[in-house]
């Protein structure tokens, strides 16, 4: 069996230009409307980050959620657009980060995650907390970031899906899993697999390299990928980078948990990765520590609350 992984070169983020990206890099995958029929609520998750850093690229950007929820709009599909970031609201995020114009003239609903428990297939995570509003859409479309990352070497597709954890739940990861990396990001295989998004359409027009996922910098990569496969989707793209699959955890335990799929399965329709290298990515200048101590996960906890219950409703509507 073939795995495709679609890949397009992509100048800007101006919307019609776009939308015939969009639309070229779901091409060989069948289009949107292979994927999304009449009547699906489906579910839009961007990389929601944080709102402190709107002009970094640290999250999806807000034209590309925008072309995906008119695509899935024209095939029928209902979206709305859904995410537990680590500090804030879905709703005060998306806000800081320019998404409420595109999200009101779609009429697209921004949702809060909360969280169910769900049987997993892992001996070692036999129960994961997940977002019921993501488990309980008709089709998952996940809208990762190109970052590297501070404790993870690089967050792409099955990172991003570690959002739909809800909120302080994560911290607790950090805590229970954390001071081992491999565990660590076998929980996060473990997540990926469990949600399994019909589609992963990554955003690496601009990516954040250096001391992501929020202190790096921009860095023009000028690509959109998309798969149905998350997990080849991140090893193709670590391929691009430059980056060892062993040194970024979620790729090294998917491959060795033989969710990954062999490297000869995969198939690249459009470009390859090889024609679309990049030389001098940046990675992290030092990995930090996974873990969470009980103070910090308190600490991180109350951040939290104060700025979704307190400073965001204190700040002017727009």
């Amino acid at each position: 069996m073939t795995i495709p992984v679609s890949f397009t070169r992509v100048s800007s983020y101006d919307l019609d230009q776009l939308r015939t990206n969009l639309k070229a890099v779901l091409d060989p995958l069948g289009g949107m409307g292979a994927h999304v029929s009449r009547g699906d609520r489906v579910l839009l998750k961007p990389n929601l980050l944080t709102g402190s850093r709107p002009t970094k690229a640290c999250t999806t950007n807000p034209a590309v959620v925008y072309g995906v929820a008119e695509m899935v709009k024209a095939a029928g599909g209902k979206p709305f657009l859904g995410d537990s970031p680590a500090f804030g609201s879905a709703h005060g995020v998306a806000k800081a980060n320019g998404l409420l114009p595109l999200a009101k003239a779609l009429d697209l609903p921004i949702v809060e995650l909360h969280g169910q428990r769900y049987a997993t297939e892992s001996p070692d995570f036999d129960h994961l907390r997940i977002s019921k509003e993501v488990m309980e859409a008709d089709m998952v479309i996940n809208l990762p970031k190109v970052k590297s990352h501070t404790q993870l070497t690089l967050t792409l597709g099955v990172k991003n899906l570690f959002g739909c954890v809800p909120g302080k739940m994560k911290a607790w990861w950090h805590m229970e899993a954390g001071k081992d990396v491999q565990r660590f990001g076998t929980m996060l295989v473990e997540t990926a697999r469990l949600i399994d998004p019909d589609l992963t359409i990554l955003d690496g027009v601009v990516g954040h390299e250096g001391n992501g996922p929020s202190g790096g910098e921009p860095r023009n990569l000028g690509l959109l990928a998309a798969a149905t496969d998350v997990f080849a989707l991140d090893r193709a793209v670590v391929e691009i980078l430059g980056v060892e699959p062993d040194q970024v955890p979620t790729v090294a335990q998917s491959v060795r948990l033989g969710i990954c799929p062999d490297w000869s399965e995969l198939t690249f329709p459009l470009l390859a990765p090889d024609e679309l290298q990049v030389a001098d990515w940046r990675l992290p200048d030092q990995l930090m520590p996974i873990d969470f101590d009980m103070p910090r996960v308190v600490k991180s906890t109350f951040k939290h609350l104060y700025i979704r219950f307190i400073r965001e409703p204190m700040t002017p509507a727009s």
